[in-house]
């Protein structure tokens, strides 16, 4: 297949929905190949909030040591192989048609066909392999314990922090939750946790002692570090990635750390696309907290221009009542997404002491009448839509996804 044919492909199976297991992860690897060579470190990052910015760093320093690294996220901003980068490079489109051909061979073979999801991890893993990663970062797209990247043996497992959310899959306490995640846990490997809530941070004491997983929970930020990342959760993210690289065994020392968390980049996060405009994929109260914190750092005594939308599934009402009080005014629009959330059914989540709001048809024509307005501009409440907004700025053809 031609590239944009096998991206075709590729979407298409998102009609398959979201299948949680590891049966059919784990045939798919073994029938590509793309489980990884011996010797290879795995580190694998769970998690409701962070897991991209620990990924990121992890990967930035472990390049900052010299190791070859391979990096899987989800979801992509804009374009599908942002989820698939070696040493910082995203898969080449002709790989990437190759594999997917490969792929698609293997798949209508199967009795159960790959979701979206296991596919891309595939392609991902066969991919490294070939590129001879020493270093491969894993991000879980859904809880843990069945979750297709939980189907790659790890080295070292990572939890950042625990909230509510993707609660009709993982239960809606956060013991429930918490338990779905450390299902990541393995026997004898170290496993490292950003602090918890309390109900969150006993479970995952009681699977790491009944899986015999040695657990270490992250008590102090990493201060004394340039982060290329804006806001102080930054840098309990970044004490998180270097335990975790402690725990590989990488070779780490000041240069090193400096360089990497100077240099990583993780785009849609407080991202300043420019001087007063700002992207920031905040989907849910805890990220929305954070966000509000960083942008009262970044924007003392100013108020935003709020560009918001959101995907079905969120906890809508928890974030718009935590984002409000930054906006002057809001900017309601759809997303390009099959899980787009109404309008209608986005002002209805808006909290009685909300500011003026006014809805649009589209991103663009939101952004252009919040550009008007004479604040800065925030855009948030979902990565889609940050990716959209990225795509408008960077004048880069969008790849609209629903996972």
């Amino acid at each position: 297949m031609k590239y944009s044919e096998a991206i075709d492909w590729l979407f298409s199976t998102q009609t398959f929905g979201i299948k949680l297991g590891l049966d059919n992860a784990r045939h798919l690897l073994k029938e590509f190949l793309a489980y990884p060579a011996h010797g290879v470190k795995v580190i694998h990052v769970a998690g409701t909030n962070g897991k991209g910015s620990v990924c990121a760093m992890v990967d930035s320093i472990a390049r900052s040591c010299g190791r070859s690294t391979g990096l899987f996220t989800s979801p992509h901003l804009i374009d599908f192989r942002e989820r698939i980068k070696v040493s910082g490079r995203e898969i080449p489109e002709e790989n990437c048609a190759d594999m997917l051909t490969t792929l698609r061979e293997i798949c209508e073979k199967m009795e159960m066909h790959p979701t979206f999801f296991e596919i891309s991890l595939a392609l991902a893993m066969r991919w490294f392999r070939e590129c001879a990663c020493e270093i491969i970062v894993l991000e879980t797209g859904m809880g843990g314990r069945l979750d297709a990247t939980t189907a790659v043996p790890a080295d070292v497992c990572v939890i950042t922090p625990i909230g509510l959310d993707h609660m009709e899959w993982l239960g809606d306490t956060l013991g429930s939750i918490a338990a779905e995640k450390a299902g990541i846990f393995i026997e004898g490997k170290p496993a490292l946790s950003s602090p918890q809530d309390d109900e969150a941070r006993i479970v995952l004491e009681k699977e790491a002692n009944e899986k015999r997983t040695p657990l270490e929970f992250i008590t102090e930020p990493l201060d004394g570090y340039g982060i290329a990342l804006a806001g102080e959760h930054q840098r309990w993210n970044a004490a998180l990635a270097v335990a975790a690289l402690h725990r590989a065994d990488l070779p780490l020392n000041t240069d090193v750390l400096r360089h990497g968390l100077a240099s990583v980049s993780w785009p849609g996060r407080f991202e300043k696309i420019l001087p007063d405009v700002i992207l920031d994929g905040a989907h849910n109260p805890h990220s929305a907290a954070s966000l509000a914190k960083t942008w009262h750092s970044e924007f003392p005594g100013k108020k935003a221009s709020l560009v918001f939308s959101a995907v079905d599934a969120k906890d809508i009402a928890g974030g718009l009542k935590i984002l409000c009080p930054l906006a002057s005014k809001i900017f309601i629009c759809p997303i390009n997404s099959p899980r787009a959330t109404s309008v209608g059914d986005l002002v209805a989540c808006l909290p009685p002491e909300a500011p003026n709001h006014e809805t649009f048809a589209d991103f663009e024509s939101a952004y252009h009448a919040a550009r008007k307005h004479g604040t800065p501009v925030l855009v948030a409440g979902s990565l889609y839509l940050v990716g959209e907004a990225r795509a408008f700025f960077t004048k880069a053809t969008f790849q609209p996804s629903s996972q």
